[in-house]
Protein backbone atom coordinates (compact mmCIF):
# COMPACT_ATOMS: atom_id res chain seq x y z
CA UNK A 1 0.00 0.00 0.00
CA UNK A 2 1.32 3.44 -0.79
CA UNK A 3 1.85 6.09 1.80
CA UNK A 4 -0.50 8.86 2.31
CA UNK A 5 1.53 11.60 1.94
CA UNK A 6 1.44 15.06 0.07
CA UNK A 7 3.31 14.12 -2.97
CA UNK A 8 0.78 11.41 -3.89
CA UNK A 9 -2.03 14.06 -4.57
CA UNK A 10 -2.70 16.23 -7.76
CA UNK A 11 -0.75 19.37 -7.73
CA UNK A 12 -3.89 21.32 -6.84
CA UNK A 13 -5.14 19.50 -3.68
CA UNK A 14 -1.72 19.95 -1.85
CA UNK A 15 -2.04 22.24 0.55
CA UNK A 16 1.13 24.59 -0.02
CA UNK A 17 0.72 24.35 -3.94
CA UNK A 18 -3.22 24.88 -4.14
CA UNK A 19 -2.19 27.94 -1.93
CA UNK A 20 -0.39 28.80 -4.64
CA UNK A 21 -2.58 28.19 -7.44
CA UNK A 22 -5.98 29.64 -5.93
CA UNK A 23 -4.82 31.91 -2.72
CA UNK A 24 -5.31 31.24 0.80
CA UNK A 25 -9.17 31.65 0.78
CA UNK A 26 -9.34 28.82 -1.58
CA UNK A 27 -7.93 26.13 1.40
CA UNK A 28 -10.11 24.68 4.49
CA UNK A 29 -9.25 25.32 8.08
CA UNK A 30 -7.72 21.46 8.14
CA UNK A 31 -5.21 22.55 4.87
CA UNK A 32 -4.23 25.30 6.35
CA UNK A 33 -3.25 23.82 9.44
CA UNK A 34 -1.76 20.88 7.57
CA UNK A 35 0.78 23.78 6.27
CA UNK A 36 1.60 24.65 9.72
CA UNK A 37 2.44 20.87 10.51
CA UNK A 38 4.17 20.00 7.80
CA UNK A 39 3.79 16.43 7.41
CA UNK A 40 2.28 13.37 8.45
CA UNK A 41 2.50 10.18 9.52
CA UNK A 42 3.53 6.76 7.20
CA UNK A 43 -0.36 6.11 6.88
CA UNK A 44 -2.10 9.82 7.63
CA UNK A 45 -1.26 12.73 5.26
CA UNK A 46 -1.14 16.07 6.93
CA UNK A 47 -4.38 17.17 6.35
CA UNK A 48 -5.78 13.75 7.88
CA UNK A 49 -4.33 14.73 10.94
CA UNK A 50 -5.37 18.39 11.14
CA UNK A 51 -8.58 16.71 10.48
CA UNK A 52 -8.32 14.63 13.35
CA UNK A 53 -7.65 17.28 15.62
CA UNK A 54 -10.59 19.48 14.85
CA UNK A 55 -13.00 16.87 15.21
CA UNK A 56 -11.73 15.99 18.49
CA UNK A 57 -12.79 20.05 19.55
CA UNK A 58 -16.07 19.64 17.43
CA UNK A 59 -14.44 21.68 14.37
CA UNK A 60 -14.16 25.17 16.47
CA UNK A 61 -10.96 27.07 15.87
CA UNK A 62 -11.51 29.11 19.18
CA UNK A 63 -11.51 25.77 20.81
CA UNK A 64 -7.99 25.00 18.95
CA UNK A 65 -7.08 28.29 20.59
CA UNK A 66 -7.02 27.14 23.92
CA UNK A 67 -4.91 24.10 23.14
CA UNK A 68 -1.35 23.88 24.99
CA UNK A 69 1.57 21.95 23.28
CA UNK A 70 0.78 18.55 26.01
CA UNK A 71 -2.60 18.98 24.51
CA UNK A 72 -1.43 18.75 20.58
CA UNK A 73 1.45 16.56 21.02
CA UNK A 74 -1.19 13.84 22.39
CA UNK A 75 -2.46 13.53 18.87
CA UNK A 76 -1.00 11.06 16.33
CA UNK A 77 1.57 12.94 14.08
CA UNK A 78 2.24 15.69 16.16
CA UNK A 79 5.50 16.03 17.86
CA UNK A 80 6.45 18.90 20.22
CA UNK A 81 8.30 20.83 17.49
CA UNK A 82 4.59 20.87 15.61
CA UNK A 83 2.77 21.32 18.27
CA UNK A 84 5.19 24.62 19.18
CA UNK A 85 4.30 25.97 15.33
CA UNK A 86 0.51 25.46 16.18
CA UNK A 87 0.27 27.61 19.46
CA UNK A 88 2.35 30.03 17.81
CA UNK A 89 0.22 30.66 14.63
CA UNK A 90 -2.40 30.84 16.55
CA UNK A 91 -1.12 33.21 19.49
CA UNK A 92 0.32 35.47 16.48
CA UNK A 93 -3.28 35.56 15.10
CA UNK A 94 -4.26 36.69 18.51
CA UNK A 95 -1.64 39.56 18.66
CA UNK A 96 -2.60 40.72 15.12
CA UNK A 97 -5.96 41.43 15.99
CA UNK A 98 -5.14 43.37 18.78
CA UNK A 99 -2.61 45.60 16.84
CA UNK A 100 -5.90 46.45 14.74
CA UNK A 101 -7.62 48.38 17.51
CA UNK A 102 -7.02 52.01 17.23
CA UNK A 103 -4.06 53.74 19.11
CA UNK A 104 -6.38 55.48 20.88
CA UNK A 105 -9.32 53.64 22.00
CA UNK A 106 -12.68 55.76 23.31
CA UNK A 107 -15.18 53.59 25.70
CA UNK A 108 -18.64 54.37 25.36
CA UNK A 109 -20.43 51.58 26.34
CA UNK A 110 -19.64 48.22 27.98
CA UNK A 111 -19.75 46.19 24.40
CA UNK A 112 -16.95 48.31 23.85
CA UNK A 113 -14.96 47.04 26.62
CA UNK A 114 -15.64 43.29 25.91
CA UNK A 115 -14.30 43.80 22.45
CA UNK A 116 -10.71 45.84 23.31
CA UNK A 117 -10.34 43.01 26.00
CA UNK A 118 -10.65 40.11 23.33
CA UNK A 119 -7.39 39.70 22.30
CA UNK A 120 -6.19 39.40 26.27
CA UNK A 121 -8.91 37.32 27.47
CA UNK A 122 -10.65 34.97 24.60
CA UNK A 123 -9.58 31.83 24.81
CA UNK A 124 -7.89 31.84 28.57
CA UNK A 125 -8.38 28.33 30.66
CA UNK A 126 -7.39 30.34 33.65
CA UNK A 127 -8.81 33.29 35.49
CA UNK A 128 -7.52 37.25 34.69
CA UNK A 129 -7.99 40.47 36.32
CA UNK A 130 -7.25 43.23 33.71
CA UNK A 131 -7.56 47.14 34.42
CA UNK A 132 -8.43 49.98 31.92
CA UNK A 133 -7.26 52.97 32.88
CA UNK A 134 -9.26 56.20 31.15
CA UNK A 135 -8.57 60.22 30.43
CA UNK A 136 -10.96 62.85 30.36
CA UNK A 137 -12.43 62.07 27.16
CA UNK A 138 -12.57 58.14 28.21
CA UNK A 139 -10.00 57.37 26.01
CA UNK A 140 -8.14 54.36 26.60
CA UNK A 141 -4.75 55.52 28.64
CA UNK A 142 -3.23 51.97 29.02
CA UNK A 143 -4.63 48.53 29.92
CA UNK A 144 -3.01 46.13 32.32
CA UNK A 145 -2.84 42.84 33.78
CA UNK A 146 -2.79 42.77 37.62
CA UNK A 147 -2.93 39.42 38.20
CA UNK A 148 -3.45 35.73 36.86
CA UNK A 149 -5.37 32.71 38.78
CA UNK A 150 -6.28 28.88 38.40
CA UNK A 151 -9.28 27.89 37.04
CA UNK A 152 -11.67 28.94 39.83
CA UNK A 153 -10.26 32.25 40.26
CA UNK A 154 -7.77 35.00 41.05
CA UNK A 155 -6.92 38.06 43.46
CA UNK A 156 -7.45 41.09 42.74
CA UNK A 157 -5.78 44.12 45.44
CA UNK A 158 -7.90 47.12 45.03
CA UNK A 159 -4.86 48.86 46.31
CA UNK A 160 -2.66 47.72 43.43
CA UNK A 161 -5.51 49.05 40.55
CA UNK A 162 -6.08 52.51 42.49
CA UNK A 163 -2.01 52.90 42.54
CA UNK A 164 -1.23 52.25 38.89
CA UNK A 165 -4.65 54.88 38.47
CA UNK A 166 -2.81 57.96 40.28
CA UNK A 167 0.57 57.19 38.63
CA UNK A 168 -1.38 57.31 35.13
CA UNK A 169 -3.33 60.63 36.34
CA UNK A 170 -5.88 58.83 34.97
CA UNK A 171 -9.33 60.48 35.52
CA UNK A 172 -11.59 56.91 35.87
CA UNK A 173 -10.95 53.27 35.92
CA UNK A 174 -12.24 50.28 33.85
CA UNK A 175 -11.80 46.41 35.72
CA UNK A 176 -12.15 43.49 33.85
CA UNK A 177 -11.83 39.78 34.53
CA UNK A 178 -12.80 36.18 33.14
CA UNK A 179 -14.97 33.41 33.95
CA UNK A 180 -13.09 30.25 32.10
CA UNK A 181 -16.00 28.09 32.78
CA UNK A 182 -18.23 30.78 30.11
CA UNK A 183 -20.98 31.77 33.30
CA UNK A 184 -20.98 35.13 33.52
CA UNK A 185 -22.98 35.17 36.56
CA UNK A 186 -21.00 37.21 38.92
CA UNK A 187 -19.97 35.47 42.62
CA UNK A 188 -20.65 37.01 45.93
CA UNK A 189 -16.70 37.82 45.33
CA UNK A 190 -17.21 39.34 42.92
CA UNK A 191 -19.95 41.33 43.97
CA UNK A 192 -18.37 42.25 47.42
CA UNK A 193 -14.89 43.37 45.04
CA UNK A 194 -17.08 45.54 43.36
CA UNK A 195 -18.45 47.01 46.16
CA UNK A 196 -15.26 47.93 47.42
CA UNK A 197 -13.60 49.80 44.65
CA UNK A 198 -16.57 51.21 43.82
CA UNK A 199 -16.10 52.82 47.71
CA UNK A 200 -13.02 53.08 46.96
CA UNK A 201 -12.81 54.95 43.82
CA UNK A 202 -15.17 57.85 45.57
CA UNK A 203 -13.10 58.30 48.19
CA UNK A 204 -9.92 58.75 45.28
CA UNK A 205 -12.29 61.03 43.04
CA UNK A 206 -11.19 57.98 40.46
CA UNK A 207 -14.53 56.22 39.82
CA UNK A 208 -14.51 53.03 38.60
CA UNK A 209 -17.03 53.33 35.52
CA UNK A 210 -17.59 49.52 34.51
CA UNK A 211 -16.66 45.67 36.10
CA UNK A 212 -17.27 43.04 33.62
CA UNK A 213 -17.15 39.77 33.61
CA UNK A 214 -15.60 38.45 30.04
CA UNK A 215 -16.66 35.17 28.94
CA UNK A 216 -15.75 33.66 25.45
CA UNK A 217 -19.16 33.98 24.07
CA UNK A 218 -20.84 36.93 26.20
CA UNK A 219 -20.37 39.08 29.33
CA UNK A 220 -22.02 40.25 32.68
CA UNK A 221 -21.72 44.77 33.13
CA UNK A 222 -21.65 45.59 37.15
CA UNK A 223 -22.90 49.07 35.75
CA UNK A 224 -25.49 47.59 33.18
CA UNK A 225 -27.33 45.44 35.84
CA UNK A 226 -27.26 48.84 38.08
CA UNK A 227 -24.70 47.33 40.55
CA UNK A 228 -21.80 49.39 40.36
Amino acid sequence: MQPLNSKTWAEENRPREKLLLKGKAALSDAELIAILIGSGTPKLTAVDVAKRILAAIGNHLNELAKLTVKDLIKHKGIAEAKAITIVSALKLGRRRKETTVAAKTRITCSSDIYNYTKPQLLDLPHEEFWVILLNQANVVMKKENISSGGVAGTVADPKIIFKKALEQLASSVIVVHNHPSGNIKPSAADIALTKKMKEAGQFLDLPVLYHIIFTDNDYYSFADEGIL
